[in-house]
């Protein structure tokens, strides 16, 4: 049953469930701002917790997690509808093995690298971001494709449905579960990775993390991530109702 639907369970309807994290999550970010304004803060606290500067660090993790998720999701999904055809049977292995490296090394150490041969600044943090979080999206695109029925396919085939068409109305919509589980994990290491790219020069709120630690100001530490790890639960969130929205009706 989709989000929104009308039925129960436990007594309570459905859609009431999807409110308890988002209230929470409000709750969270309602109790930091009573408590940062209790606090005194010095002239380095209020330049880096003022709305202004907030904002643009907000904002600035959005653009570069939005666009690596964006690309992760067009990248890995085509790669692993490619990689189960069976003229990519010999290449997969190795192209996996490719893959698996942007997790195998440490994300610090991916943005480390890309920012000695790329320089700083965004477009190497989004590189890096794509590679850190690439591996799930494959994965899972390959997993959901390769547990569709074979018997599936070949009635489908039989019915004279081109392979195209069966990839398109038969495959994917099946796997769609288990890709939107790749996706929602991706999401959440994206955002999370990305307050690293604070020391490459892309932004973000990992920049308060970074003040708080080198000026030994733990309001501003407290409040970075906090702000992050809000983000990323109110992401997953949406993704955990994307999962149940967009689950082929036979599947819920």
């Amino acid at each position: 049953m989709a989000a929104g639907a009308v039925g129960k369970e436990g007594g309570l309807p459905r859609w009431t469930g999807y409110l308890i994290k988002p209230v929470f999550l409000g709750l969270v970010c309602l109790a930091l701002y009573l408590w940062v304004g209790t606090l005194e803060l010095d002239s380095i606290e209020q330049r880096s917790l003022n709305a202004e500067n907030l904002t643009a660090r907000f904002i600035e993790h959005l653009q570069i997690t939005g666009y690596a998720s964006a690309a992760v999701v067009v990248l890995a999904v085509t790669a692993g509808v490619l990689l189960t055809r069976p003229f990519a049977r010999h290449v997969e292995p190795y192209l996996v093995n490719v893959a698996n490296i942007g997790q195998g090394v440490p994300s610090i150490g991916v943005l480390a690298l890309l920012a000695i041969f790329f320089g700083l600044g965004f477009y190497p943090a989004l590189a890096a971001l794509v590679a850190y979080s690439f591996l799930p999206v494959l994965r899972n695109t390959m997993v959901g494709l390769r547990q569709v029925d074979r018997f599936v396919i070949e009635s489908a085939r039989g019915m004279g449905m081109t392979k195209t068409a069966v990839l398109f109305r038969i495959e994917l919509p099946l796997a769609v579960p288990i890709m939107l589980a790749g996706i929602r994990t991706a999401l959440v290491i994206t955002i999370g990775t990305a307050t690293l790219a604070t020391f490459i020069g892309a932004g973000g709120l990992g920049v308060l993390i970074e003040t708080g630690i080198t000026l030994n100001r733990t309001p501003v530490l407290i409040v970075g991530a906090a702000l992050t790890a809000v983000l990323a639960l109110f992401i997953d969130w949406l993704a955990g109702v994307a999962e149940d929205v967009l689950r082929p009706k036979g599947l819920q």
